[in-house]
């Protein structure tokens, strides 16, 4: 159940996205629920190892990296589904961290515990 509540927030937060950002579109709204399930898998199965991996440089930029981490995911996920666009990279570090935001705000306004 935590797993489908993570992926409508997330997806929701990516809608969100979609409408504040200008280099971020979803042509039909139901990519944004693809969008969502594959940043939920990315968070559930990859990203603690990434996390690991780059630990160093995280050290060093004092955690700075992971936003470069997050908006490289979302730029890369831009490229393969189709009706999600990302036009530059600059729209997808601002979206990732903007989706990183509206999916706390999400969380701690509902007290969601994940």
């Amino acid at each position: 159940m935590k797993i489908i509540l993570h992926w409508i927030i997330l997806s929701i937060a990516v809608w969100v996205t979609t409408q504040i950002v200008s280099g971020i579109a979803v042509n039909p709204i139901w990519v944004s629920l693809v969008v969502g399930a594959c940043l939920t898998l990315f968070n559930m199965f990859i990203k603690p190892i990434i996390n690991i991996l780059t630990l160093p440089i995280n050290i060093v930029t004092l955690g700075i990296f992971s936003l470069v981490i997050n908006g490289l995911l979302f730029w890369y996920l831009g490229t393969i589904i189709k009706g999600f666009t990302v036009t530059t990279f600059g729209a997808a570090f601002v979206g990732a961290i903007l989706v990183s935001v509206i999916n706390w705000i999400i969380k701690k306004f509902f007290h969601f515990n994940f």
